[in-house]
């Protein structure tokens, strides 16, 4: 039952009834759970005070004290056992409700599986960042592919270089599953290179190069499943010694480092480049 209180000018007020959603961490998923019991009530009756980032037992006691000047629960995501302990003897001294969200699922997924859980707080919040970050990481992968946008070259942990069939796109959307941005621009001779390459610090560029035999054979192939005759001068040695002297002496102009990915697998060269990303963040720090 709603008490009644009097406004600064009087006016009789109802004091709502309110549900108090405690976390160690932000607090989203208690208040979301409390948001989503309210609406099945009237919600404008209901009012929700989210009180996150505890991490002691005094700040559980401040907080149950001031509850228990209202009409309320409290609900909580506390992962420590030692906060859920406090929070339970403190709201008890006081009679008020609570509802432990996380702890039975918990215990109970730990009963099942005989896993041990880390009891770390914030560990959703941070799984949400890294996804988020691995999508921002893909879409700039494909916004930036194949050279179509040379602005991406300056706001890219890394920048792949190489001719044609280098695997400059697996490996981008390799990489970007590992939350790095790439942006790969090809290398043909006869096309004028974007100025944005040599503004980009040699240490984020990195060349790729390929046996020109390899590189002959993986062409032949790529033009035999679309349909063209296998001699065409794209697979041509001579020209595909062309492009590779081409290329080779753009990386010695930009003074990038150069994988030769002829015998290697696309984990392999992805790792030696992210040994190259690695140490630009150390340098950075």
């Amino acid at each position: 039952m709603l008490s009644l209180a009097k406004d600064e000018e009087g006016t009789l007020i109802a004091n709502l009834p309110i549900v108090y959603a405690l976390s160690d961490s932000i607090g989203e998923t208690a208040e979301m759970v409390a948001r989503a019991t309210a609406s099945q009530f009237s919600s404008a009756d209901i009012d929700i005070i989210r009180v996150p980032y505890i991490n002691s037992a005094e700040q559980i006691a401040e907080t149950v004290r001031e509850a228990a000047k209202h009409t309320c629960v409290i609900c909580h995501t506390l992962v420590s056992p030692d906060l859920r302990e406090a929070l339970q003897q403190q709201a008890k001294d006081y009679n008020i409700p609570t509802i432990d969200i996380m702890g039975p699922m918990i215990d109970a997924v730990q009963n099942v599986t005989g896993l041990v859980p880390r009891l770390k707080p914030g560990l959703v919040h941070k799984l949400d960042q890294e996804y988020f970050k691995k999508v921002e990481a893909v879409e700039f992968a494909v916004k930036y592919d194949d050279g179509k946008n040379p602005l991406g070259l300056l706001k890219a942990d890394i920048v792949i270089i190489g001719v044609s069939r280098t695997s400059k796109t697996p490996l981008s959307m390799y990489l970007a599953y590992k939350k790095v941005k790439v942006a790969n621009v090809p290398l043909v001779p006869e096309a004028p290179l974007p100025q944005e390459l040599f503004q980009v610090p040699s240490q984020r560029i990195v060349g790729l190069v390929i046996d020109q035999f390899k590189l002959n054979e993986i062409r032949s192939e790529r033009l035999k499943t679309m349909g063209l005759a296998p001699d065409a001068s794209y697979a041509n040695i001579e020209r595909i010694n062309e492009e590779l002297e081409y290329a080779r002496s753009i990386m010695r102009r930009l003074g990038c480092p150069i994988i030769d990915v002829s015998n290697k697998a696309i984990e392999e060269t992805a790792n030696r480049i992210l040994d190259v990303v690695h140490k630009n963040k150390l340098a950075n720090q």
